[in-house]
């Protein structure tokens, strides 16, 4: 399937629905591709712009574009901002009523729409399939495309149903959109949906944007240990057991003081605790998991979404529906399960561009929790999550470059006219501490740690190892007598996260095995011989212990990009004015307040004040039909105050 279009002719279709004067960085190439009847895989960043990848296409093929999407909120997202733009588009999900569902398909039937949303689920079954064979399907769309893959960081069985689907429509091209993939995860996708087959007769084309989020901010910190100070930054007494990540946390939030933010935990008690912590703290925050009522959970994202609550504590799943572009910042308070994933979620912050901030709380017991977890698989996907697992902690550990370090996961090399100022960038670069792979004499350390391996049988982890060597008296080394061993509480110079780090670097030099099944921990016959003969073992390993902390920088994350100059008396009114018109409209419309318009389309205005509705055509994101909705209620305000 080709259509004849010029790239003259698709920026206009641009600028009519959507107001933008120009395509994000790869997003005509793409457009191109799928127009030309070729399959596409293409890799973007999150909030690069993927959304308009299938959109535009399906406003110039003939039939409809079915977008396969893994959320309800993502689909309602995604069919408010077309309609706001003037495009014809639907979803069908278990959200609608018999009747609307009914409604539904008989718009689809008779070609009044342009882009039809759908679960997995929903489009393979009989039904959906029943009610596509009778219309033209031009473009098969799927978005979040890493989930078909086994080696990606969310696996969901019923993406791999989609290939059978498609050879039902052989005629339709076929557009695979995703943010997190490495090269193995994009080789599977391209295999799953026979990408390129001969038997459909496409070509196929593969795009991979930069990964990279200059405006992102990333920093770890350590949260093992006791908190040193938290009572100090207590706005209330509380009852609450707190942590260092408690303490971490609070720190945190008073440099980042009314913006709006994510925090992701580990487990849904812990977001419920965290929550009414918070809460007792005088902070506006919801709780979002999946233990919630769904009134109560689709309330607590409306509000979030709505800018009425801004801050949500959520579980890792949470997000992936939200097109927020004013999050300014994101906090990890337990490690995710891979880069894959955190990556995805730091990229729900600063969509407008905008600087942003994201904090990863880092402990490698968070490793046990996942691991837990992870019981259950065998095969490829355990490997998969292993490997995956470790990438994690060698991102959390590094005391290199972190965005170097993320970038290269995903295959890319960061060039050094790219690199952001330190302060901009990450942690790392910010402290000045950016140590390269410099090798350092670690052979009293070693020699310390594989005797307690080889003293404790070879028949523990590293945490129990660990343990062992910090002089721990729990009970579980009290009842093996491991307390009476010569290596007992000789390791206590360094942490116990410099000690697993220790751990990390000796597996990878082929001194350490670890078993697949209970991470059991034992000594290689170069180890030994290393051991036997006292021999020197220097590795890059730069303990946390001896890290001045005085020297650690926070990134400039509160230098803000506004086209408002904040001088323009005027001009701020103006803004203010145009944000009330927004809220007030978006509770009409009941969309979020970014669905009428985002913050940017705002400053553009106030910044501009255009007096006549024809000069609202230079403004950012104001496309023909949001001009002629809302062009006079806009210029109203205008005249109002610049009279």
């Amino acid at each position: 399937m080709q259509c004849n279009f010029s790239e003259k002719s698709l920026i206009s279709l641009l600028k009519k629905h959507f107001g933008y004067k120009s395509f994000r960085p790869g997003q005509l190439q793409v457009i191109e591709s799928v127009l030309s009847g070729n399959d596409t895989l293409a890799v973007m960043p999150t909030g690069g712009g993927k959304s308009l990848c299938c959109q535009i296409p399906a406003l110039v093929f003939k039939g409809i574009t079915i977008v396969v999407s893994p959320l309800i909120a993502l689909m309602q997202d995604q069919v408010s901002q077309l309609e706001e733009a003037g495009i014809d588009a639907l979803f069908l999900n278990s959200s609608l009523t018999l009747d609307q569902y009914s409604l539904n398909t008989s718009l689809i039937r008779g070609g009044k729409v342009k882009l039809v949303y759908c679960a997995p689920e929903t489009l393979v079954t009989e039904r959906m399939q029943q009610l596509l064979a009778n219309v033209q399907v031009s473009l098969i769309t799927i978005d979040e495309a890493h989930c078909i893959s086994e080696w990606g960081h969310d696996f969901r069985p019923e993406y791999r149903m989609i290939a059978s689907v498609r050879a039902q429509h052989p005629e339709a091209v076929c557009l695979a959109l995703t943010a997190t993939a490495t090269q193995t995860v994009r080789n599977d996708i391209k295999r799953s949906l026979k990408l390129g087959s001969k038997a459909y007769g496409f070509g196929f084309n593969e795009f991979v944007s930069t990964f990279n989020r200059p405006n992102i901010f990333l920093e770890v910190k350590s949260k093992a240990g006791q908190p040193q100070n938290v009572h100090k930054i207590l706005k209330k007494p509380t009852s609450f057991k707190l942590s260092r990540a408690d303490e971490l946390l609070l720190e945190f939030l008073q440099e980042h003081k009314n913006e709006s933010g994510i925090i992701y935990c580990f487990s849904r008690k812990q977001v419920d605790e965290l929550t009414e912590f918070l809460q007792e703290q005088d902070y506006k925050a919801l709780p979002y998991h999946a233990g919630l009522p769904d009134s109560e959970r689709a309330e607590n994202q409306r509000l979030f979404v709505q800018d009425e609550t801004p801050i949500i504590v959520a579980t890792l799943a949470f997000g992936m529906g939200i097109n927020k572009p004013n999050v300014r910042f994101v906090v990890h308070y337990d490690m995710p399960k891979s880069l894959e994933q955190y990556y995805q979620e730091i990229g729900r912050a600063g969509r407008d561009g905008e600087n942003a901030h994201a904090l990863l709380l880092y402990s490698y017991a968070d490793t046990n929790k996942i691991r837990f977890f992870m019981q259950d698989k065998t095969g490829t996907e355990l490997a998969a999550a292993e490997k995956q697992l470790e990438a994690m902690n060698a991102f959390a550990q590094s005391r290199t470059c972190r965005r170097s370090l993320l970038l290269a996961h995903f295959g890319e090399l960061l060039e050094e006219s790219e690199k952001a100022e330190p302060d901009l960038c990450c942690d790392i670069c910010a402290s000045g501490l950016n140590i390269e792979e410099t090798e350092t004499d670690v052979t009293i350390p070693v020699q310390k740690l594989l005797s307690a391996i080889l003293r404790t049988g070879e028949k523990f982890g590293a945490s129990y190892v660990i343990d062992v060597l910090l002089g721990s008296r729990q009970k579980r080394i009290l009842d093996y007598g491991h307390h009476k061993l010569s290596v007992f509480g000789i390791g206590t110079e360094f942490s116990k996260q410099d000690w697993y780090q220790l751990v990390n670097l000796l597996i990878d030099a082929g001194f350490l095995r670890k078993s697949s099944d209970y991470q059991v921990l034992s000594l290689t016959q170069d180890a030994k011989d290393t051991l036997r003969d006292r021999g020197e073992v220097r590795l890059p390993f730069v303990p946390h212990t001896n890290t001045p902390a005085q020297t650690q920088k926070p990134g400039k994350t509160g230098s803000r990009k506004h086209i408002l100059n904040s001088s323009d008396i005027k001009g701020m009114a103006i803004l203010e004015a145009l944000k009330e018109m927004r809220r007030k409209l978006a509770r009409e419309a009941e969309v979020p307040p970014y669905v009428i318009f985002g913050d940017r389309t705002l400053q553009d205005i106030a910044a501009k004040k255009p007096v006549a509705l024809s000069q609202l055509t230079d403004i950012y994101g104001i496309g023909e039909v949001k001009a002629d909705r809302y062009g006079d209620a806009i210029i109203s305000i205008v005249r109002q105050h610049c009279m």
